[in-house]
C-alpha cells in the first residue's frame, strides 16, 4: 500500500482541484493536489513538498479532513486529505493539465479519480 497525501485548499466557498497530466495514470481526471509520502517524511512534510513541486506555493497544513483506502488495478493507495491554505504564492501549472476553484455544488461537473469519491460525497453533504 502506498501512502498518499492531498490538500483541501479553500478560497472562500471554493476549493482547489487539479487535472492530472494526460500521460500519467488516470490521466486527465481531476484530483486534489498532493502525492506520495517519501521515506523519512511526515505526511505534512510530504504535502508541503508536493505543493511546492506541483503548484509553486507554500502550504500551511491544517487538520486531517479524512482518510480513505482505494485499490486501483495497478496500485492500492491510503489517501489522507488535510485542510490547508496557501501561505505564499499563487498556484501555477507546473505539473497539472489544468487547475480550477470549484464549490461543492460543482463537483458533478468534473470527472475525479475514483479514490476521491468518498471525500467528494462528504464535501457535498456539507451543502
Amino acid at each position: 500500500m502506498v501512502e498518499v497525501v492531498a490538500a483541501l485548499i479553500w478560497e472562500g466557498e471554493r476549493f482547489l482541484i487539479c487535472q492530472r497530466p494526460a500521460h500519467k495514470a488516470r490521466g486527465l481526471l481531476w484530483e486534489f493536489v498532493g502525492g506520495k509520502v517519501e521515506p523519512g517524511e511526515t505526511k505534512e512534510q510530504a504535502l508541503v513538498r508536493e505543493c511546492r513541486e506541483e503548484l509553486g506555493i507554500e502550504l500551511a497544513v491544517g487538520d486531517e479532513f479524512m482518510a480513505v483506502t482505494h485499490t486501483y488495478p495497478d496500485i492500492t493507495v491510503h489517501l489522507t486529505l488535510f485542510h490547508a491554505a496557501v501561505a505564499a504564492g499563487e498556484p501555477k501549472l507546473l505539473e497539472h493539465n489544468a487547475l480550477a476553484w470549484i464549490s461543492p455544488a460543482e463537483i458533478p461537473q468534473y470527472e475525479f479519480c475514483p479514490a476521491d469519491e468518498t471525500i467528494l460525497q462528504k464535501l457535498r453533504a456539507r451543502l
